[in-house]
């Protein structure tokens, strides 16, 4: 049941983040608004607008969810494979997302407190990686610019 509706929910992401899904709605609540005369504006017409949009919402709320949750977890095995793979890499980072509040909590303060280290040893150090990042960036966005 899982990989048919692991199935489901991929086909159902990548057909509703078309721009045909996108023109497909707007036509949707176009002829809903259009036909809004011909009902004269009555509760019903109203309500089904609000029905079909609640239910849709409804419904894409756990396919969105399970796409993404899918995603963050095949990321996260990508990034402990990194980890792992690098010699001198902190292994104790390697499922960090399974661990305790505390842990994580303890792990970022570490790192604030490297990158606090740093700033008060020489905060020209910390100026210079900001700029190489920023240069980084651009070169990343434009590669056939010259820097």
């Amino acid at each position: 049941m899982r990989d048919a509706f692991r199935r489901l929910a991929e086909r159902i992401t990548a057909a509703v983040g078309t721009p045909w899904a996108m023109l497909i709605a707007v036509g949707i609540v176009t002829l809903w608004a259009v036909s809004g005369p011909l009902f004269g504006f009555s509760d019903t017409w109203q309500l089904a607008i609000n029905t079909g949009t609640t239910v849709v919402t409804f419904l894409m709320v756990f396919i969105i969810q399970a796409s993404q949750n899918r995603e963050a977890r095949a990321t996260q095995l990508k990034l402990d494979e990194l980890i792992r793979a690098m010699k001198g890499a902190n292994n104790e980072l390697i499922d960090l997302e399974e661990a305790s509040d505390e842990t994580v909590e303890l792990q970022q303060e570490h790192f604030r407190s490297i990158v606090a280290a740093a700033q008060r040893a020489d905060p020209d150090v910390m100026d210079e990686v900001r700029v190489r990042r920023s240069r980084t960036s651009r070169q990343v966005d434009a590669p056939d610019t010259p820097s």
